[in-house]
């Protein structure tokens, strides 16, 4: 059977192939800058899950920590699911998130010696699993976030200057 071809990774791939986003940190590229991403899975209760796809997802003062080898996700809010009777979750518990060892050991090495933090920068959804997007990230200063915010001024205007002269 060396020509198999619909096996149940491929077949996933294929139809979830497209992300949907459910939350995203605007604040997180303006207040670091981003040295790499990290996609891994979040670990949800049902009515967070639920919750999560209706877009109830908050990432606003989030970030991740890894405590004993693991990852976990701080600070983040998922809405009560409305529909639940009483089996809901706490909006702001402790969420866990799954990436490989390796990866795990470099973050720490990373966010111990180097002074870097772990900001989820999105949540999405990716072949019906709920994933998270990491970034390895250090902190900008105020005066850098202006000089970000002109340099972006100062490229708008000169693309605006060649449209009109293009005309």
């Amino acid at each position: 059977m060396a020509g198999k071809k619909n096996s149940k990774k491929g077949a996933a791939q294929a139809k979830g192939g497209e992300e949907k986003n459910l939350a995203v940190n605007r604040q997180a590229r303006r207040n670091f800058e981003i040295e790499e991403t990290f996609e891994g899975g979040l670990v949800l209760l049902g009515t967070e899950v639920k919750s999560a796809r209706a877009g109830r997802v908050q990432l606003k003062d989030a970030y991740a920590r890894v405590k004993k080898e693991e990852l976990f996700l701080f600070k983040c809010h998922i809405a009560p699911y409305d529909h639940a009777y009483h089996d809901n979750h706490a909006p702001e518990r402790v969420r866990k998130i799954l990436l490989h060892k390796h990866q795990i050991r470099r973050l720490i090495g990373k966010t111990e010696r180097a002074g870097y933090t772990l900001v989820p920068l999105r949540i999405y959804l990716k072949a019906n699993r709920i994933k998270v997007e990491l970034g390895l990230a250090h902190g900008r200063k105020k005066k850098d976030k202006k000089d970000e915010i002109k340099k972006r001024i100062v490229e708008r205007e000169m693309k605006a200057a060649v449209r009109s002269r293009s005309r």
